[in-house]
């Protein structure tokens, strides 16, 4: 567990359980979720490299300190992880933007990939995976294995919720992946769903369901 990193920041945890209720509206959940984001995005981003750079402020020149949005990569797990991806970029707007296209084959739980979609030259990149969920961590191993061919120079996991068994498949797979996360649930159910999690992300955030 040495590569979690829970974010228990009281606005975070705040945000997340009302999200967790089953009668927020589908605006109440997408708005939700877009803060939460965002406040994620601090934990997430707080050991990027900065350079140093020159500005004139109103009164003496200085030095100051930057970081270089370009070299980060947000990749959204298509369909829910687009529900992360604007908070994210809300404060680091220079970022781009990947995205992989994953569905859970409903009988085998395993991924299956239809989309995949980089900015070039990824080899000088940081890669932040953004998720509501790490569940059976099917879907993200897949992510990665796919990502690590491109050969980025980090790559992070980050999810609303997670549960032991997302955890241990993750980092079983991939050990050097950090995982960033608002909470971590009890257990998976039988059918691969978070306990006692918040549903299906992805058809809260669209209205789809």
């Amino acid at each position: 567990m040495s590569n979690v990193h829970l974010i228990d920041h009281p606005l975070v945890q705040h945000k997340l359980t009302l999200m967790r209720r089953k009668d927020a509206s589908t605006n109440t959940f997408r708005t939700l979720l877009n803060e939460l984001s965002s406040l994620m995005a601090y934990e997430v981003t707080r050991d990027m490299l900065l350079q140093d750079v020159e500005v004139e402020t109103p009164l003496e020149t200085m030095t100051g300190k930057v970081i270089d949005g370009k070299k980060l990569v947000f990749v959204s797990i298509l369909r829910a992880g687009n529900g992360i991806l604007e908070g994210m970029l809300s404060v680091v707007p220079g970022a781009r933007v990947g995205h992989v296209g994953l569905y859970r084959d409903p009988q085998t739980l395993q991924p299956v990939e239809y989309y995949f979609k980089m900015p070039q030259e990824m080899e000088a990149r940081d890669i932040v995976i953004v998720d509501p969920m790490l569940a059976t961590g099917n879907s993200a191993i897949a992510a990665v294995d796919r990502l690590k061919k491109l050969k980025p120079k980090s790559i992070k996991f980050v999810c609303l919720l997670t549960c032991p068994e997302g955890i241990a498949a993750l980092q079983k797979a991939h050990p050097d992946v950090a995982i960033y996360t608002a909470a971590i649930d009890r257990q998976l159910n039988e059918h691969g769903y978070i306990l006692p999690g918040l549903g299906d992300a992805g058809d809260r955030i669209f209205g789809t369901k």
